[in-house]
Formats: structure tokens, C-alpha cells, sequence
């Protein structure tokens, strides 16, 4: 609580405070022009070279190194500020339930500046701006997956966290330090990073004001919506961008090897997600990201910390079911089309003549497990082993004996140059991912079946009495260091031919 000003009694601290405030700013200035500067250091380089190239031509010739350089990033700024807005127009009078929405939660939350939303087609929630028709004007980008999955209070909350960014990581200082963030960050890829010993320690002083703005962002989505709401809006954001990555980019790639599209993909992506062995595995990979930050990249907190921390409300204004898109099958049609590249130019992507649709819900269940996720190929390969039986006794021999990493580094080289500190865990998750298949494989050869129509490793016993999530199990052996419960497993399956 603030006490009542009397005389000169306050002024003080509040010039200390306002001073404390002043010197933030100043540090937060500093701080992004520091990571700008490390990010564009090897322009920089070049722009050295291209100096003292030109000044051994003549010294006259030397400005023109800066000023070349400068004039190419210029050049880029504008060509991408020119392209075209992402996704679909929302017009109010085709779509007045989502307009009335977005109107609403923005004036709850004061909001008044102008505002366009379009829709994209992966699970994706922003707020940016541009000019249109020469006026400044804010961008909500919605992904059809949360317009088709979350409640109109749980979308209402989503746009009210975007909306409140405005407010809280709107202004130029903050806006400086997502830029550099991401230029920074982006300049961390690849196998060599000559920059990560300067870059991390600015990413982690950097992190957390922008992690202050997130949280604030979800405490006012909390007081629109409810808090209830807003947790559940987080989750199920974070479910369904974990059963995108991790199912429906593999349908894409796997059906584009083949000229074909899936043009049921929306409803095959629901579906999958009201599988509980989906979810529980979507809900891993969630965590798993989260705890994966070697270099503090990450603009947001973890799901766990910011539930944890949204305040309380009271139930939401906003109502329990999903919106109804009147134009829902002209924007699946559109999504899907954008996300399988038929609508790009003739020299970009194929052409409607050159490609096939399917439906993914029509497709036998082993057909459907195995679209893009066939790994076990990828451990017969890195066990030098023609058969999964072969190749699963001898990865189950290294988890005993602990030379399971080099069989990961095997499977997958690019391990070799992951950052240390995130090694040990990419490694273990490669192991899981690259054993478990040909594990069901082999059990279900034994009179296992498997359990779910969509995923490659979860598998219901011969009597019905247990199921087993095989990914799940091998990444709690490798990280327990205890290979006993998948070795039991094993032997339990095993025909004696087969025992050594």
C-alpha cells in the first residue's frame, strides 16, 4: 500500500524510485544494443574486410564499405516490410461471433488502437503491426487450431494476453530487445557457435523482463477471462502446438514424399488430441521444451510458472464452448492449402494437377501410425543390425552397460555438437525415440497389440491387463540409469530362440 502524501515527506523516495526506474531502462537500452551489436558481429568482420580492401585502392574509396552495408540492410528491412500480411482477412460481417469477441475483450481492456484479425494456419497467437492504407495498424494473428479447439473463454483470453503485450512489451525498449533476442538467438544454430560464451550471458540478463511481460500479459487475461480460463487456455495452447509439431508435421512430410495432401488434417489433428496417449505424450514434449534452454532463447516462462502464477479471478464472462466459424471450410480449405504449399507459385510448390488428397481418417490404423514416424530404420542403421530384434537387444546391451550415448550420437551425429549442459537430455529423448519402435514391433510379433491408432509406441498386453508407453519407459531407464524394468519387459517377450 502507498501512504498519503504529506508535505515533502514522499518526495524522496520517489525520486529514488523514479531514479531505480531510469537506470532499468538504461540497462535494458544497453543490453539489446550489446546483443544487436554481438548478433551483427560478423557483418561487421566482413565490413572491416571490405574496408581495408577498398582503403588499399585508395583511401577515398574506404566510406563506401559502411555505407554499402548499410545500404543492404536497409534494402532487406524494406523488401520484408513490402510482403504481403500473413494469413486470412477476418471480415466482421462474415465472421461477427469472432468480431464481437475481439471487440469486446479489447474494450474490457482498453484497448482502442486500430486493429486487423487474420487467420493462420498453425497454433499461433501474436500481435504486430503494420500499415495498411497508410495507417498504423495492429495485426492479431489467430491459428485455426485454438479458434477450432478452445472455448470462446479460453479464446477470449488468448486474444486479451496478445492485446495486453501492448501495454507491457509494446514500447520501443522492449520491442529493441526482442529483436536482438531473436537475431542473437539465431546466430546460437548450427554446429558451431564462436558466440554462445558472450551470447548466453546477455540472454539471461535479457530474459527477464520479457518474462515480466509475460506474466503480466496473463495476469490481465486472468481479469478478463478468469483464471480458470487463462490456465486452461495455456495448457491446451501448449497441447495442441506440441500434437502439431509432433504428428502433423510428420503427416505433411511424409504425405508430400507421396504428391498427396491430407485434406481432413484439422479434424485428424482434433482427434489425435482427444487421445489420452497423445495428450500425455503432447504434455511431455511440452515440459521437455521447456527444460531444454541452454542459451535462456526462450521468450517465455514455463508452462508450470506461469499457471502457477496467475492471479486469482472469478469465473469467466465468456462462454464454454468453441466459437462456430461461418466460414469454417473456406479457411480449412485455405489453411490446408497454405500449410501443403498449393496455392504458392507454379516455380515454389506443385500444382493441384500434381497431387492427390486423402482423408487420414479413412487410413488403416497401421498405415496412420507409421506415416512419418517410422524410425526403426534409423536403429538397424546405427546398430549395423538386420533385423529390430537384433537391434534392440544391442541397444538395451548399451543402456546396461552405459554406452548408450555413443548408440544416440549414432543415431543422430548431430548430438556431436549440441550444447553440453542440453546434451545428456537430447541424447536420451534420441534413444527413446529410435528404440521404442521396433521394440513395439517385436512385441507385438509376441501378441502385444498396439494401443492407439496414432502412435508407433504404446502397446496393450496379450491378456489386456497393461498398457505401456515404450517412449516413455526407455526415457525413464536412461535417465534413472535403471534398464531393469525394460530389460524384464523384454525377456517376458522374448522367444527363447531369441534369449542369448
Amino acid at each position: 500500500m502507498r501512504r498519503e502524501r504529506d508535505g515533502n515527506t514522499m518526495d524522496a523516495p520517489i525520486s529514488a524510485d523514479t531514479g531505480t526506474r531510469e537506470g532499468h531502462r538504461a540497462h535494458e537500452w544497453l543490453l539489446g544494443l550489446a546483443m544487436l551489436a554481438l548478433a551483427w558481429l560478423p557483418r561487421a568482420v566482413a565490413a572491416a574486410v571490405l574496408f581495408a580492401a577498398l582503403f588499399l585502392r585508395g583511401p577515398q574509396w574506404a566510406p563506401a564499405a559502411p555505407l554499402f552495408l548499410i545500404a543492404v540492410e536497409i534494402s532487406r528491412a524494406v523488401m520484408a516490410a513490402r510482403g504481403p500480411l500473413p494469413g486470412r482477412a477476418v471480415r466482421p460481417g462474415d465472421e461477427p461471433e469472432l468480431a464481437a469477441l475481439v471487440r469486446d475483450v479489447a474494450e474490457r481492456l482498453g484497448f482502442r488502437e486500430p486493429l486487423l484479425v487474420r487467420i493462420v494456419p498453425g497454433v499461433q497467437a501474436s500481435l504486430g503491426r503494420a500499415k495498411v492504407a497508410g495507417v498504423r495498424t495492429h495485426i492479431l494473428l489467430l491459428g485455426l487450431p485454438l479458434l477450432r479447439n478452445l472455448t470462446e473463454a479460453q479464446l477470449a483470453s488468448v486474444i486479451a494476453h496478445e492485446l495486453a503485450h501492448e501495454r507491457h512489451v509494446g514500447d520501443r525498449r522492449a520491442t529493441l530487445l526482442r529483436f536482438a533476442r531473436a537475431r542473437l538467438a539465431d546466430r546460437l544454430e548450427g554446429r558451431f557457435r564462436p558466440l554462445a560464451p558472450l551470447a548466453g550471458p546477455l540472454l539471461r540478463a535479457s530474459q527477464p523482463l520479457l518474462w515480466r511481460g509475460e506474466t503480466a500479459a496473463d495476469a490481465d487475461a486472468a481479469r478478463i477471462t478468469g483464471t480458470e480460463a487463462t490456465a486452461e487456455a495455456l495448457r491446451r495452447a501448449g497441447l495442441l502446438h506440441a500434437a502439431f509439431e509432433g504428428l502433423g508435421e510428420g503427416w505433411l512430410s511424409a504425405l508430400a514424399e507421396e504428391d498427396a495432401w491430407p485434406e481432413d488434417f484439422y479434424d485428424a489433428l482434433d482427434t489425435a488430441l482427444g487421445d489420452p496417449h497423445v495428450a500425455r505424450r503432447a504434455a511431455r514434449a511440452v515440459a521437455e521444451e521447456d527444460a531444454v534452454d541452454p542459451y535462456a532463447t526462450a521468450d517465455h516462462p514455463p508452462l508450470d510458472h506461469r499457471v502457477a502464477g496467475l492471479p486469482a479471478h472469478a469465473e469467466s464472462p465468456y462462454g464454454p464452448a468453441p466459437l462456430t466459424l461461418r466460414t469454417g471450410a473456406a479457411v480449412e480449405a485455405w489453411c490446408v492449402r497454405q500449410l501443403t504449399r498449393l496455392d504458392w507459385e507454379p516455380d515454389e510448390g506443385p500444382r493441384d494437377d500434381e497431387v492427390s488428397p486423402v482423408r487420414l481418417l479413412d487410413m488403416p490404423h497401421s498405415r496412420l501410425r507409421e506415416l512419418g514416424f517410422d524410425t526403426r530404420l534409423a536403429l538397424l542403421h546405427a546398430a549395423r543390425r538386420d533385423s529390430s530384434t537384433e537391434a534392440v537387444t544391442l541397444a538395451l546391451d548399451a543402456l546396461a552397460d552405459g554406452t548408450w550415448p555413443r548408440l544416440a550420437r549414432s543415431v543422430d551425429p548431430v548430438l556431436r555438437w549440441a550444447p553440453t549442459t542440453v546434451r545428456p537430455a537430447l541424447a536420451r529423448s534420441v534413444v527413446a525415440g529410435a528404440v521404442s519402435p521396433p521394440f513395439a514391433e517385436v512385441l507385438c510379433t509376441a501378441g502385444w497389440t498396439y494401443t492407439s491408432r496414432w502412435l508407433t509406441t504404446v502397446v496393450t498386453a496379450p491378456d489386456g491387463g497393461r498398457i505401456v508407453d515404450l517412449h516413455e519407459l526407455l526415457d525413464e531407464a536412461v535417465r534413472d540409469g535403471d534398464p531393469e524394468p525394460v530389460r524384464t519387459l523384454w525377456a517376458s517377450a522374448e522367444p527363447k530362440e531369441w534369449a542369448v
